[in-house]
C-alpha cells in the first residue's frame, strides 16, 4: 500500500506544464496534511500508557479519513444523478410473510441488538450518557431496552444479547450502571467506537483535548419483529439483502434527517446538508386548504397522498 503522504508531490519542470491553481491547491492539501500529522503526534503523547496502542490505531484511521477529505472536490452528490429509490426496494410490512410462532425462538436466536450509546444528554440539560436519562416511573432508556429484550428471552426461551456501542464520554459510567442488570436474563456487551479528534474549520487542525480525559415499548414484538428477521434470513428473491432498515412515512415533526435516494446504482441517505442551495422552497397546498411549508433544501419524495396537491413556485 502506498502511503498517503507520498501522493502529494510537487510538479517539476519535466512534467507537463501545470495549472497554477491546481498546483496551489495540491500544496495547500499537502501542508494541511503535514500540519495535522504533527498535531496528532503531539495529541498522542497525552494518551495514558495503557491507552496508547488504541489511540495510535484510532489516529491511523483518522488520518486516512482526513486525507480523503482533503482530496474531495465539488459537491458530495451531483443533483442530476439523484433518483427515487428503485421499485421494490421498499417493501410494505404487510407484504412480508408471517413467521409461524413455532419458529420464533430459532429466528430470534440469530438476532443481536446493537444500541448506539455514545451521546451525552447535554442538549436536554443533563450530564452523563443520554441512555441513563429517566423517562417515566424512574425508568431510563437503558432500563427499557433491557426490559424489552428480557421479555423476548423469557417469552420465547431465546438468548438475544444487547450490545452497546459506547464512546469515551459514556463508557466508564455505562460500565458502572450495567452492574445492576446482572440478575436480568440478558447478556450485555460493550465496545468503544473510534475516538477521532474534532477539527477546527478555519485551521483544519484538531480541537485541543486530552486523550482519555474524562420509543414506546407497549408491544415488545413490534421492536424486534420476527417477520422482518425471517425476511432477512429467507428472502423471497435472491440475492439476500445485505442490509435492511425499517422506515416509516415522515410526519410534520420530522424536520431533521435525510431521505432515501438511489445514486449511481446504490441506495443512499441524502442529508439536508448535501442539498444545493439553489433547490429552494416550494409550497404544497392540499385541496382542503391546509398549507404545508417545505423547508429550503428539502427533497420532495414520491408519496401516495389523499387529495389534490398544487406546487407553487415563488
Amino acid at each position: 500500500m502506498v502511503s498517503r503522504e507520498m501522493r502529494w508531490t510537487r510538479t517539476t519542470s519535466s512534467d507537463q506544464k501545470s495549472d497554477p491553481v491546481v498546483e496551489f491547491k495540491s500544496l495547500a492539501r499537502r501542508d494541511a496534511f503535514e500540519r495535522m500529522d504533527s498535531e496528532l503526534k503531539i495529541l498522542l503523547e497525552t494518551a495514558p500508557e495503557d491507552k496508547k496502542e488504541e489511540a495510535l490505531k484510532n489516529m491511523k484511521g483518522f488520518k486516512e479519513l482526513f486525507g480523503r477529505y482533503l482530496e474531495e472536490e465539488g459537491p458530495s452528490v451531483l443533483w442530476d444523478k439523484i433518483k427515487p429509490p428503485p421499485e421494490g426496494s421498499i417493501v410494505m410490512y404487510d407484504a412480508i410473510p408471517e413467521v409461524p410462532a413455532s419458529t420464533f425462538k430459532e429466528v430470534l436466536n440469530k438476532l443481536v441488538v446493537i444500541k448506539l450509546n455514545g451521546g451525552l444528554g447535554t442538549s436536554m440539560g443533563c450530564t452523563g450518557p443520554k441512555s441513563l436519562i429517566s423517562l417515566r416511573r424512574d425508568l431510563t432508556f437503558l432500563d427499557m431496552n433491557v426490559q424489552q429484550i428480557e421479555h423476548l428471552n423469557n417469552k420465547y426461551g431465546c438468548s438475544v444479547p444487547l450490545v452497546l456501542m459506547n464512546s469515551f464520554n459514556t463508557h466508564e459510567e455505562t460500565q458502572k450502571t450495567l452492574r445492576k442488570y446482572k440478575a436480568n436474563n440478558v447478556q450485555i456487551h460493550c465496545f468503544n467506537q473510534s475516538q477521532h479528534p474534532r477539527i477546527v474549520k478555519e485551521s483544519l487542525l484538531p480541537l485541543p483535548r486530552l486523550i482519555g480525559a474524562q420509543k414506546n415499548e407497549s408491544n415488545i414484538e413490534c421492536w424486534y419483529p420476527p417477520d422482518i428477521l425471517n425476511y432477512m434470513l429467507n428472502p423471497s428473491r435472491s440475492p439476500a439483502p445485505e442490509f435492511v432498515m425499517e422506515v416509516t412515512d415522515k410526519t410534520r415533526a420530522d424536520v431533521k434527517g435525510g431521505t432515501l435516494i438511489e445514486y449511481e446504482g446504490k441506495q443512499r441517505l441524502l442529508e439536508i446538508a448535501q442539498v444545493p442551495k439553489e433547490h429552494g422552497t416550494v409550497i404544497i397546498i392540499a385541496n382542503h386548504g391546509e398549507r404545508i411549508d417545505i423547508p429550503s433544501g428539502s427533497l420532495l419524495e414520491n408519496k401516495i397522498v389523499s387529495g389534490n396537491l398544487r406546487i407553487l413556485q415563488h
